[in-house]
């Protein structure tokens, strides 16, 4: 694991982990509880993780353009929570009242030889895993 990848967490944690005003968005103590479950998972605790729209995305590198090739889970309204992905052209593959089953959708769903995160971005990643390959 790299300090990047510590650092993004710590941001995530920081920033998402803990609910700290009942008055903000409905969707903060469930995506809070979410963060705090997938972080306590070292498999996704080794990738790089970021946030929008009320999800969080592991990638395999450190650097924008992120891969897409692990999925990601979202909050919904009713402290419900969703898995899709890995890209968002793929259909949703499922949703729960539970992150701890929404983290376990998307452990089970990683590309075999998953992290640690590379620092760099998809297509530095890429052509490392090529050359890597290629040997």
């Amino acid at each position: 694991m790299t300090n990047i990848v510590d650092a993004a967490w710590h941001k995530v944690l920081t920033t998402y982990g803990e609910p700290s005003r009942p008055e903000q968005s409905p969707l903060l103590k469930p995506f809070a509880e979410l963060v705090r479950v997938a972080h306590a998972k070292p498999v996704l605790r080794q990738l790089f993780p970021w946030t929008g729209m009320w999800e969080l995305h592991f990638s395999r590198c450190t650097e924008m353009n992120y891969t897409w090739d692990i999925s990601h889970i979202g909050t919904l309204g009713d402290s419900r929570y969703y898995v899709e992905g890995p890209s968002r052209s793929n259909p949703r593959i499922a949703e729960t009242d539970s992150a701890q089953a929404a983290v376990a959708m998307v452990i089970d769903r990683l590309p075999p030889g998953c992290g640690p995160a590379f620092a760099g971005n998809a297509g530095e990643l890429a052509a490392y895993e090529k050359a890597r390959d290629s040997r």
